[in-house]
């Protein structure tokens, strides 16, 4: 243990260096890479976060593979990806079905070719406490908000890997990062998301495949009606607009994690520093607030 403490101790100006070259490059534009013509499957791309991200790469000329359980939805999202320019296949699939993922998976290698970048998009949420939210819901959660990231990347990543050339990006929460009351199904679901994302991005570099890329988009509350009436005040709640547009600038200049907004990530480092009293007031203060249902009756009620 004491050699460990002082082979770290001798790490310290390593640290400050890479601490300077950390804040140099964040004053330096980062150079775009092209994405004209990669395949690139989204999950949950009928509506939303995954439809205005498949209108950007569209726009990029890249070639689409949309994925979603509502066919009307999916439909129109091709249609417009076509006007666009982009080739655009659309496909109903179910992603809490691991064999539904799987067959269509085939479907795609088969039909269109090798996916060369993953956005495990598609996401449910159920907004109750622990009492009120059936277990039907709490296992649905995470089928779709972390298992399908399992098997969709499972399919699509060994072709990245003999390439070594591809990009898997994660969609996941502030929530994975910090919880909120009535959200424990979703938040438990995003942490693992987020756990996911940071191991998979260790694991391919363990395997020497850095040219597979990561990212993980963590934002907070988006105007898309999943959640009704949030509220916070770290500020509005969030455009889908504003929220692709990060997610698109992070995902072509290959960053790892992407807050929306920035001052989440200060929260999450704070969260691991400050005293548990001192956090229950700095988060009465930021009054997360949404429509809930609550289930659990107290003595009396």
């Amino acid at each position: 243990m004491i050699k460990f403490v002082l082979d770290c101790l001798l790490l310290l100006p390593l640290l400050l260096i890479f601490v300077l070259e950390s804040l140099l490059k964040s004053f330096i534009p980062k150079k775009r890479k092209s994405v004209t013509g990669e395949i690139v499957l989204i999950t949950g791309a009928g509506h939303g976060i995954g439809r205005l991200t498949a209108y950007e790469f569209a726009k990029l000329k890249s070639k689409l593979v949309l994925w979603d359980i509502n066919k009307h939805g999916i439909e129109e999202t091709a249609a417009e990806c076509r006007k666009l320019g982009a080739q655009a296949h659309a496909f109903v699939v179910d992603c809490s079905n691991r064999e539904d993922i799987y067959s269509s998976a085939k479907k795609v290698k088969t039909e269109v070719g090798d996916v060369s970048i993953l956005v495990n998009n598609a996401g449910v949420v159920y907004t109750s406490d622990l009492f009120a939210t059936q277990d039907p819901q709490i296992e649905k959660t995470f089928e779709v908000n972390v298992l399908a990231h399992f098997w969709t990347t499972k399919a699509f990543l060994p072709a990245m890997m003999r390439n070594n050339h591809g990009h898997v990006v994660t969609v996941a929460s502030a929530a994975g990062h910090t919880t909120v009351p009535f959200l424990m199904a979703y938040c438990s679901s995003k942490f693992a998301a987020v756990g996911f994302h940071r191991a998979l991005t260790e694991e391919l570099v363990a395997l020497g495949r850095t040219g597979v890329k990561t990212s993980c988009l963590c934002p907070n509350f988006i105007n898309t009606g999943f959640i009704k009436n949030p509220s916070t005040s770290l500020g509005p709640t969030l455009e889908p607009e504003e929220v692709v547009s990060k997610l698109m600038k992070g995902v072509l200049t290959d960053q790892k994690m992407i807050f929306v907004p920035s001052s989440i990530k200060l929260i999450t480092v704070l969260e691991r520093m400050l005293p548990e009293r001192f956090l229950a007031l700095l988060k009465r203060k930021i009054n997360v607030r949404f429509d809930a249902v609550i289930g659990y009756k107290s003595k009396g009620e």
